[in-house]
């Protein structure tokens, strides 16, 4: 029986070992991690992170062929394939701080690995890393070996949040990559077995190690040019009059451009898009989140002082309880700096996790709790709420931060009704149907489309 070990018990290593153990009946799939409350969670009904479908493939194997332990040298020493998904935060201080990755976590995995391998071992990067990452974990191996042969393969995820589960089931294409030599092939061979017990032969594409681990962040960088091309036309839409929407549909017709990734918004964000790319994009995406706070902050007569804003969403993206580098942080941020009274509903964001967000320093969120600040005061101003119909209670404003469907559905009359007027909608998803809520009686900024009358005489630069 093969036996698998993933290294990370995350939103990469849990998600796909569970993927992996259900497709596989005959492979022993063991998640190990250091952390154990993260492992109790991994064990218990509340999993540690949401995403749909998940608990429904974690219930069908836990326990016949998938675990989770804090074993993790038990495990690593009796595993023929080992998955390795640690963090690789971005450095907070040092060379390189805010531009290169930390690779601490990768380091002491693979020393740990050669400390405790009796038997050859293929040792295969899942987490987001930098090219070259591959050699600098096979020289750590080969200089420890003791006698033991190690291959190791770069197969990057390319799971997007929120829909984790269906791209692990259908992914468009699975990269597997690794040294070109006949044991670097068989390794490769080995891992491509595993993926072809539900993954088409065709969709499965052998490389070398360093063109896998370039086509990561090549694709991440792409995406992330896109959202920031059609942000930076949002900004020249408002000016002129033109609808982004309507802009980027036309344009998506084409068939070399295609229709994803093209939705104006007010920032992205998401744990690996800020690390993988260049500082071009990030600009445009800080620009968009400050001009976000700026177009709230004029229309509302150049100050939010005192008033209530109500926020809706503080995830990255719907469908996922992840606020890793979300836009929110830096626009509640940014309103709290002009004395607003900010109340926040998520439907997976818990309060605890907010505050956190909004007490920490940039980039301090992906550094384990013990290095994050302690405690951090719980920032006064700030109320986190269960429904949106208390968030925007005598709110002056409703910014939204958060595609979720139910924003879509919710009740704009009874929200107009408990509202200060005027009543401001801020839409940074372009969720909302701003014709009907301008009926109700809002006043309604939608990122990229024509801006109100009432908008258009408050400069956009506060």
């Amino acid at each position: 029986m093969v036996k698998i070990c993933c290294i990370g018990a995350g939103y990469v290593g849990g998600p796909t070992m569970a993927v992996i153990a259900v497709k596989c009946p005959a492979i022993e799939v063991v998640v190990v991690d250091i952390s154990k409350p993260r492992i109790d969670a991994w064990n218990s009904d509340t999993l540690p992170i949401y995403e749909p479908g998940l608990d429904e493939v974690v219930k069908a194997c836990r326990g016949k062929n998938l675990f989770f332990s804090t074993d993790v040298e038990k495990h690593v020493a009796e595993a023929d394939i080992i998955f390795v998904s640690v963090n690789t935060p971005t450095k907070t201080r040092g060379l390189g701080a805010g531009k290169a990755a930390d690779l601490t976590y990768w380091e002491s995995a693979a020393r740990m690995i050669a400390d405790v391998s009796k038997s050859d071992k293929i040792v295969v990067e899942k987490s987001t890393v930098p090219v070259k990452t591959a050699e600098a974990i096979e020289k750590i191996l080969t200089h420890n070996s003791k006698g033991i042969n190690y291959q190791i393969l770069s197969n990057p995820e390319f799971l997007a949040e929120g829909t984790a589960i269906d791209d692990l089931f259908k992914p468009d294409r699975v990269l597997i990559g690794g040294r070109e030599t006949p044991e670097g092939r068989k390794a490769v061979q080995a891992l491509k077995e595993v993926y072809a017990n539900w993954v088409p032969e065709e969709n499965i594409i052998t490389t070398n190690l360093w063109s896998a681990e370039l086509s990561k962040l090549a694709a991440n960088a792409f995406l992330a040019q896109r959202i920031s091309s059609v942000n930076a036309m949002s900004a020249l839409c408002e000016a002129t009059g033109a609808n982004v929407s309507e802009v980027s549909y036309a344009i998506g017709k084409d068939s070399r451009i295609g229709p994803k990734f093209l939705n104006a918004s007010v920032g992205f964000g998401g744990s690996c898009f800020q690390k993988d790319i260049l500082n071009l994009v990030i600009k445009i995406n800080d620009y968009q989140k400050s001009r976000f706070v700026n177009r709230v902050v004029s229309s509302m007569f150049n100050t939010v002082s005192g008033k209530k804003v109500a926020v809706l969403g503080f995830a990255f993206k719907k469908d996922t309880g992840d606020t890793r580098e979300t836009p929110a942080i830096d626009v509640c941020k940014g309103l709290l700096g002009d004395k607003a009274q900010v109340s926040i509903y998520d439907p997976q964001v818990t309060e605890d996790q907010i505050q956190r967000d909004l007490a920490m320093n940039k980039f301090d969120w992906d550094h384990p709790m013990h290095l994050q600040p302690t405690s951090p005061s719980s920032v006064k101003q700030v109320s986190v709420v269960w429904d949106a119909y208390e968030a925007t209670k005598g709110a002056h404003a409703v910014c939204i931060l958060t595609e979720w469907n139910e924003f879509k559905e919710l009740d704009y009359q009874k929200i107009f009704n408990n509202m200060q007027k005027p009543a401001f909608v801020f839409d940074g998803r372009n969720v909302v149907n701003a014709d009907k809520l301008r009926e109700i009686g809002f006043i309604v900024y939608s990122i990229g489309k024509p801006l109100d009358a009432w908008l258009k005489d408050m400069p956009a630069i506060a």
